[in-house]
């Protein structure tokens, strides 16, 4: 089974097994059915902890590295291409404990992908999402960028053309 089509729960099971999060602490603990929705927490113990016994900043954009790109790919659908394309982390205040991102995506946000795809063309939509402690306070704030477009009936990008090379019969790059 390719992990395109492996379901939310097993998905989610999988995640806290795989090494990279397993010993940083990081643990999804909610992942819908519907790819709607996830929530993640990171425990401070001394594999994720910096020198001043506070969260390592590399844990902290750990945890939120692909859930943007999971959760907008499994919603299109296999006629998108998918890919993380940038990321950015602001350090807001030290995180001393327990940490919890959330992640929500709205189909407003999914129609608003799938209106700049529709002919062909890529989008590069960002995506942002606190860190915060138990209380609220914030901890971080970090933003993804995904690279999103439609694939060709083969499964390859749909290429995009431009009205020059549409009428001379050429291929344009995309």
């Amino acid at each position: 089974m390719s992990r395109r089509s492996m379901s939310a729960r097993r998905l989610r099971r999988a995640m806290n097994w795989w090494p990279p999060y397993l010993f940083a602490g990081v643990r999804v603990v909610h992942l819908a059915e519907d790819w709607s929705s996830v929530r993640v927490r990171l425990r401070l113990h001394r594999f994720n902890s910096n020198y001043v016994g506070t969260h390592f900043g590399g844990s902290l954009f750990a945890m939120s590295d692909p859930f943007w790109m999971l959760l907008v790919m499994n919603r299109l659908g296999r006629d998108y291409i998918v890919w993380d394309k940038a990321g950015e982390i602001d350090f807001v205040s030290p995180g001393r404990g327990d940490v919890f991102a959330d992640f929500k995506l709205t189909e407003e946000r999914l129609e608003e992908i799938r209106e700049a795809t529709a002919d062909g063309g890529k989008a590069l939509p960002w995506f942002e999402n606190d860190v915060v402690a138990p209380d609220g306070t914030v901890v971080a704030r970090v933003r993804k960028q995904l690279y999103v477009r439609r694939k060709q009936r083969d499964g390859q990008r749909e290429p995009v053309r431009t009205d020059s090379a549409a009428a001379t019969g050429q291929q344009a790059e995309g």
